[in-house]
């Protein structure tokens, strides 16, 4: 079967491209610019692929499928032409996946406005090291011996992150509906994607509509500890069980401390010990990730009681590029790199590092591009997350000119008022400025000993390859 990606040079879309390669199954597909590692892992995939849309080209393919990504609307040539003649079916990724991916597998779906990506990763470590061979699709690049997708045995578990984002421009579900959840997790939520959603209730609504899909017997895990999650503790048609730091949940993060490189804390499970362990991820929301990760793998190992089944520890975890990266060190600067793009995210963040670097100044370089940050929506709570850092870098709000004055994020102005607060801060119009402003300061003879933690969901303009740069100098 010929499947072609349209959008192939997406993380996910890129990823299943290659796993139906490998399969055997011929794969090609566009996009308007394809990047390194994307467009080298496709090419060393053996996929051809196509820089920008041709109606014409995609006639002469001929491909029996065409997966359309959710970034791709009216308009678009190759689009247009697939509505008008109507000689070759399309379908979203997040259908095709639910279809002819996971189909009648035990799907373990990570769903939350934050911290998916990760607890995904750990959860298929768990599984992987109890020999049970999962599939497994995550948005990002796992540190260790697996990469962002695979089939896994047939008869094995799926696990995937259940976006709430939109599936295509034809379906406007949150993909995570496609998913088919057998056991669902649910970290956290809170208002975001605000081109997609209204408000924090319209978020609430589709995650209402995903926990509806689980079975009786499968499971809803909830973050115990977040209030907008309360609601769904109790829903009659499936089991839920709670995860936090308060007495209330079925499984409690007890004992947490961390240092510079290593973090410690234990599980209870129901008032009794279970688990305890070291490892080298950073912050109690990565203890709560990794805490609701153990808990599906003992469930899927053993639904009736998982303190009665030997789950693997989290030693051996070497977590996910970008989350919490360290890139290096420079004289007295150490350099990390965090895919924080919330104003929550980046919050937690901050009050780790401080923790683990007490001794440091902590100097936080922020890039505004999801269409969330981009926006002013929740600008006094990222100004009241850059408020814990000692000094605050802000880079040129992405895409800027598409956005009217007072819908955009006011970078200046925030700036501006952090400084009225007793914190240095500077904004920026371009990447280069910041740039230099950087350079000027870890090089200069006066530097005094920082952290410094660039949060972005994208390249930086390139800062994340110059620190890495200057730490090998």
């Amino acid at each position: 079967m010929h499947v072609y990606f349209l959008g192939i040079g997406g993380t996910a879309m890129g990823n299943i491209a290659v796993l139906l390669k490998k399969s055997g199954w011929q794969v090609s597909g566009s996009d308007q610019k394809l990047y390194p590692p994307m467009s080298e892992f496709l090419s060393a995939a053996g996929i051809a692929w196509r820089e920008g849309y041709s109606a014409s080209a995609l006639a002469r393919e001929n491909p029996d499928l065409v997966i359309v990504g959710n970034a791709f609307s009216r308009g678009n040539e190759e689009v247009e032409w697939l509505l008008a003649e109507r000689e070759i079916p399309f379908t979203s990724l997040a259908a095709f996946i639910g279809e002819k991916i996971i189909g009648q597998r035990r799907s373990l779906v990570v769903a939350g406005t934050h911290g998916k990506t990760t607890t995904a990763t750990i959860l298929t470590h768990l599984l992987r090291e109890a020999g049970r061979q999962p599939g497994h699709l995550i948005g990002g690049v796992p540190q260790g011996d697996f990469s962002g997708a695979d089939w896994g045995h047939p008869q094995g578990p799926f696990v995937i992150e259940g976006d709430e984002y939109d599936s295509a421009f034809f379906d406007k579900r949150s993909k995570f509906i496609h998913y088919r959840p057998r056991i669902a997790l649910i970290n956290n939520v809170e208002f975001d994607h605000a081109d997609i959603f209204r408000d924090l209730a319209d978020v609430k609504r589709t995650f209402e509509h995903f926990i509806r899909l689980i079975p009786r017997k499968g499971y809803l895990l909830l973050n115990g500890d977040d209030l907008n999650c309360a609601d769904w503790a109790k829903v009659p048609w499936t089991q839920v069980l709670r995860v936090g730091l308060g007495h209330e949940n079925d499984l409690r993060i007890v004992d947490f401390s961390e240092q510079a490189d290593s973090a410690y804390f234990r599980l209870e499970w129901q008032g009794k010990p279970w688990l305890e362990g070291e490892w080298s991820l950073p912050g109690i929301f990565n203890a709560r990730n990794a805490a609701m990760a153990t808990l599906a793998a003992a469930l899927h190992l053993s639904s009736t009681d998982p303190t009665q089944v030997e789950v693997p520890g989290w030693a051996g975890f070497r977590g996910v590029h970008r989350r919490q990266e360290r890139l290096g060190a420079l004289r007295k600067w150490h350099f990390f790199e965090d895919f924080g793009h919330h104003p929550t995210a980046i919050r937690l963040a901050v009050e780790s590092f401080r923790q683990r670097f007490p001794e440091h100044q902590l100097v936080c370089a922020v890039e505004p591009r999801s269409n969330t940050l981009r926006t002013n929506c929740l600008e006094a709570e990222l100004e009241e997350a850059l408020g814990l850092a000692d000094e605050v870098l802000l880079g040129p709000v992405n895409r800027w000119q598409a956005l009217a004055p007072e819908f955009r994020l006011g970078t200046f102005a925030i700036a501006d008022r952090l400084r009225k607060k007793g914190l240095r801060a500077e904004a920026f119009e371009e990447h280069a400025g910041l740039h230099r402003f950087l350079e000027e300061k870890v090089k200069g003879p006066e530097s005094e000993p920082a952290v410094l933690i660039l949060f972005s969901n994208g390249a930086f303009g390139g800062l994340p390859a110059q620190l890495r740069a200057w730490a090998e100098e």
